[in-house]
């Protein structure tokens, strides 16, 4: 491999030759061998980076164009534009696991675009810490750059994952009319339902979990850019923190503004801890659906056996034929997932030492693989399961008549206690509940088929 050598103040540093990121970089990959090729800092994150990059350019144009030059801004702007479409990628090697205030993903993005501007401009133009780094600090464009990815990442992955399977669910529900089988609480026999007002359930679950996402999106929308190193503003220009914000809105599409109080953006993380709260919920949620749907796919002749869910691959390597519910498995173990970081969120967020909270990388981490693991199993649960859910009509509807739960239309004619007898002599001699119902003299044959018709009582 070719070297150049790069400085920084600490002395020179060999650097891959081929590579844009320059002597603070290299000292992070050299130092924090932890993780490597595994936890990467998100693409997210250093897609964020440079949207806030770019928007820190065009804020220094308009309020100190002698030192940020309309060259300087065109260089810096096209580099950015590079990172923001990922084909810089390969120049942003440093993981998750180095310094908690993520300066050194910042100077990796700082180092990254100043190289390429220059190659862009042809000359020697831009300097990373002058001029790219120009009125901010790792201090605020690391928090800055966790709130960017995380409403980008939910408003353009995990909402229209959580629109796209209450679609299927709403569809399901219309082809489902009137299918009544036997509801189940405690896992045992209840009150018949509609199997359109279960989905129901699953349905109105998600758009209660995205009605909490939309709540927690407005917090994460305030940006920690130009409060700098302690909250103060020290060397950011007066308006600064307001022109980058408009600016990064500009250029996502997206309703951003300065947060009001820099000192509270730069050391607390609970905006993050709020939103991965509303991120669980939805996991939990998800985890309830996954469950129901294998539990009532579940046989195909010995288990409840009441939907039939798509066969997308062989189940077992010795059991011939077998099928599993591997979709709702995968949602299941995301949600797990999803579980564990909301404990990694929240005991990072409670680490703010003074004027900075020093485990902002692993929060990021932790946040964003959530919302891309639920976003993307929510699509594949959708596309691969969900969509092919077929009730098993005949199923239902012998579970629901063969129910003792039943029982609980005669309450009103013949009491709870009779009821009871009634549910108890029937299941330990075998019997329906109309003999049980006759033989102990509590209704006669006609009355009880009259009062008892389990399709009305949903």
């Amino acid at each position: 491999m070719e070297y150049r050598i790069e400085h920084d103040s600490m002395g020179e540093v060999k650097v891959p030759a081929d590579k844009y990121w320059a002597a603070q970089t290299e000292r992070s990959h050299e130092n924090f061998k932890i993780g490597v090729g595994i936890e990467t800092m998100p693409r997210e994150i250093t897609r964020a980076f440079g949207f806030l990059k770019k928007a820190a350019a065009i804020a220094n144009n308009a309020l100190k164009p002698e030192k940020m030059t309309g060259e300087k801004l065109a260089a810096i702007s096209q580099a950015c534009d590079e990172v923001i479409s990922g084909s810089l990628n390969d120049h942003f090697p440093l993981v998750v696991w180095q310094t908690g205030s993520g300066t050194q993903s910042n100077m990796n993005a700082n180092e990254v675009i100043a190289n390429r501007g220059n190659e862009i401009a042809g000359s020697k133009l831009l300097h990373p810490n002058d001029d790219i780094n120009m009125s901010q600090s790792s201090n605020d464009t690391f928090p800055t750059a966790m709130h960017i990815s995380a409403v980008l990442i939910i408003e353009d992955k995990l909402l229209p994952a959580i629109d796209t399977l209450v679609a299927t669910f709403k569809r399901l529900e219309e082809e489902n009319k009137g299918v009544v089988k036997s509801g189940r609480t405690h896992l045992q026999d209840a009150t018949p339902i509609t199997f359109p007002q279960e989905i129901s359930g699953w349905r109105s679950s998600l758009e209660r979990d995205r009605e909490l996402l939309l709540l927690a999106l407005n917090p994460l929308k305030e940006l920690a850019l130009g409060g700098t190193a302690v909250g103060t503003g020290l060397n950011a220009p007066k308006g600064f923190d307001v022109k980058v914000a408009e600016a990064v809105s500009a250029l996502t599409g997206k309703n951003f503004r300065t947060a009001p109080n820099k000192f509270h953006a730069l050391t607390s993380k609970d905006e993050i801890v709020f939103a991965h709260g509303a991120v669980k919920a939805l996991a939990a949620d998800m985890m309830k659906i996954a469950n129901d749907v294998r539990w009532l796919a579940s046989g195909p002749r010995v288990g409840l056996g009441e939907i039939t869910i798509p066969e997308n691959e062989p189940g077992s390597s010795i059991m011939p034929g077998k099928v599993n519910p591997t979709q709702c498995e995968a949602v299941t173990m995301v949600a797990v997932q999803v579980m564990g970081n909301d404990v990694a969120v929240g005991m990072a967020a409670s680490q703010g030492n003074f004027e900075l909270n020093v485990f902002m990388p692993v929060c990021a981490y932790n946040f964003i693989q959530s919302v891309r693991l639920l976003s993307e199993a929510m699509i594949s649960f959708n596309d691969n399961c969900a969509v092919g859910i077929k009730a098993n009509r005949e199923k239902m509807h012998n579970n629901l008549h063969n129910s003792l739960m039943l029982v609980t239309a005669l309450n009103p004619y013949i009491g709870y206690e009779n009821a009871a007898k009634t549910a108890k002599k029937a299941f330990k001699e075998n019997i329906s509940l109309k003999e049980a119902c006759v033989q102990l003299g509590f209704l006669t044959p006609e009355k009880f088929d009259e009062v008892f018709k389990p399709e009305q009582m949903v």
